[in-house]
Parts: C-alpha cells; sequence; structure tokens
C-alpha cells in the first residue's frame, strides 16, 4: 500500500455506518469518495457536516451520484476514482422489508455486491495495482442458527430474503479472493446501533418513542416478538474492524460482534428506566410486527477479530442504550417546542 494519501470509495456512504465509516477515514487521511442514489429527498443528514462545496478538499468527501444496479456506472466511477480501498456498505438492509420487497433486495444487496467487485476487478487489472475490498456481511446468515455462539466457522441458514442476499455476496467474494486473488474481506456483523439508526429499526424505534412518550408527543409503543435476542454492539466500534480488516496483509472473514446476548425486553427496560418510565405501561404487542420467519437469537463470537485485528469494543450494551436514548430525547424535546412555535404563529394569524 503507497505512503502516500489514500483513497477510499463507500456505497452506502449516507447510512449509519458509512458516516461513522467516513468520519473514521477522514480522521486517518483518507480521500474518501462515496455512492449516493438520487431521489426526490436528498438523505444527507447523516453525512452533511462531511460535505462541502469544495468536494476536491481533502478533509470532505466527494460524492458521485450512482446505484448497486447499474454496473456500467459503478465501472466508471471505480475507473476515475482508482481507490486503494472499496467498502462495499450499501444494501437493502431492512429485515422484515426485505420480505415485501425480494426482488429489489436480492438485485441491491446480491447482484449488487456481483457489479461491484467486477468493477473493482476490472479496474485493478487495468492499473496493475492492488484494490483492496471490504464486503458488509451479516448475523442474518445464520438465521435458524444450528450452534451458540456464532462464530466464522457456523453452517448458515438465513431466514429472510436479506438473510439469502446477503449470503450470496459473502459467498461471491470468497470466491473473488480466492479466483482472482482479490484482497477482499467480509465482516459479519452482529446488530449493531447508534443515535444514527434508521428510525424503522427496532432499537430507534424504541428509543424515539421512549422520548415521544416523555415529552408527551406519543401515548403508546407498538411491538413485535420481544423476547428475540440480539447481539447489540455500537456502529462507531464495528467500522473500525472493517478498516483493521483491510490493513491486514492477508484478507479474511471475520466475525464483528460482543459476544453478550440482550433481549428486546431488555432493550425496552433499560430506555424506559432511563427517563423514570415502566415499558409496561407503554408497550402494546401486535402481531404485524412479526416477521414470516423470526430469528429468535443471535450471539457471536468475536474472538478471531480481537485476537487477528486486536479490535476492542468502547461502548457496552448500556451505554448504546442510553446514549440512543438520550439523543432521541433530546429530538423529541426540540420537535415538541417546534409544533408549540407553530402552534403560536397559527393562533397569532387567526
Amino acid at each position: 500500500m503507497s505512503e502516500t494519501q489514500k483513497t477510499a470509495f463507500v456505497t452506502g456512504i449516507t447510512g449509519q455506518d458509512g458516516s461513522y465509516l467516513a468520519e473514521l477515514l477522514l480522521e486517518k487521511g483518507y480521500k474518501v469518495h462515496g455512492l449516493i442514489r438520487r431521489s426526490s429527498t436528498f438523505g444527507m443528514e447523516r453525512i452533511s457536516h462531511l460535505c462541502k462545496e469544495e468536494s476536491e478538499d481533502t478533509d470532505q468527501v466527494c460524492l458521485h451520484y450512482g446505484d448497486l444496479t447499474d454496473g456500467l456506472c459503478l465501472r466508471r466511477i471505480i475507473s476515475e476514482i482508482n481507490p486503494d480501498e472499496v467498502y462495499n456498505l450499501g444494501a437493502q438492509s431492512h429485515v422484515r422489508v426485505s420480505f415485501d420487497m425480494p426482488l429489489e433486495t436480492c438485485d441491491v444487496s446480491g447482484l449488487g455486491t456481483a457489479r461491484l467487485l467486477e468493477a473493482v476487478r476490472d479496474c485493478q487489472e487495468k492499473s496493475g495495482r492492488e484494490i483492496r475490498y471490504y464486503q458488509a456481511s451479516t448475523s442474518e446468515l445464520y438465521g435458524k442458527v444450528v450452534e451458540t455462539p456464532q462464530k466464522e466457522t457456523t453452517p448458515f441458514y438465513p431466514r429472510s430474503p436479506y438473510g439469502c442476499a446477503k449470503l450470496f455476496s459473502h459467498w461471491l467474494t470468497i470466491n473473488y479472493r480466492e479466483s482472482y486473488n482479490m484482497h477482499a474481506s467480509s465482516g459479519i456483523l452482529f446488530n449493531h446501533e447508534s443515535p444514527r439508526r434508521g428510525e424503522t429499526f427496532v432499537t430507534r424505534k424504541i428509543t424515539r418513542a421512549v422520548g415521544r412518550i416523555k415529552v408527551g408527543l406519543q401515548d403508546k409503543l407498538f411491538m413485535g416478538n420481544i423476547d428475540a435476542m440480539r447481539d447489540w454492539g455500537f456502529a462507531g466500534d464495528y467500522v473500525k474492524a472493517m478498516w483493521m480488516m483491510l490493513q491486514k496483509d492477508t484478507p479474511d472473514d471475520y466475525v464483528i460482534a460482543t459476544g453478550e446476548m440482550h433481549s428486546v425486553r431488555e432493550f425496552l427496560e433499560i430506555a424506559f428506566g432511563r427517563v423514570g418510565l415502566d415499558y409496561n405501561d407503554y408497550v402494546e404487542i401486535d402481531p404485524r410486527f412479526y416477521r414470516p420467519a423470526e430469528v429468535e437469537l443471535l450471539l457471536g463470537d468475536p474472538t478471531k477479530a480481537k485476537t487477528q485485528l486486536g479490535w476492542e469494543l468502547e461502548v457496552s450494551f448500556q451505554q448504546l442504550v442510553e446514549m440512543m436514548t438520550d439523543t432521541d430525547v433530546e429530538k423529541a424535546e426540540r420537535e415538541l417546542a417546534e409544533s408549540k412555535r407553530v402552534t403560536s404563529v397559527k393562533l397569532k394569524a387567526a
């Protein structure tokens, strides 16, 4: 790898992981390029502080319009950037939604990886220089688990279209590594959350509701299976593992997890307890939020990542839940203040 400034290309840069990874790479002196989809709404909230008009500045992110469904576009962008590292975080990543949109999920989260790997391989062969590739795999590969805890050698048994698409991507990355001698690694990341998590994901759905209930903007929270068990960590910790994988001389696959398992019920207890409330008074179970095929428990074994990468956790489960809750309480307070301001303006106008 060159001692000069490195260049990284990140798909899914506007997402939770992409924003934390972009921050990390900028801190390490990288020139960061990101892929964004064209849409009627400009979803830049997570990375707006990293992007300015002067995209050539080394401390800012340079964005490129494109999509994982467009292979020609990916080839063009990769060829123009000629990056040192590529991080594929882009996906339709909502497990429940993947049952409603299985074809799009498989196209983006599955075939999108094939298109990107081909673009990287093509650029690498033409330039004659190594491009290191990171694939975002997922604990959903394990699905109906056959052993606990789950490690790199545990057989896969995905239980959703999302998990199946990601399984294709995972094995394709291994295939390209072995077939074309590419430096391609996969991180099998267990659930990782943050205040930047999308509001449709269960953890953020909970903390958003806690904030709104606390200030009087919401009365109830409707949930599905609150006894499901997950291994939850902080996204900011997990993106460090992604970067560490691409600094190793030899590519490989790693489970990234906390090694602790907690239920959705525990998450509710901590989040509501943080604001002095009992979740039993506000939570109602709604069968509509159950998955067609439920994944009951996931627990990762991060031993390999800790011993071979030197990766360590910095944020505990308790700290994570409290961090997310505090952020969403502040957001709810701003919502309440804005609601009162608008009402006041309307009353004056009347």
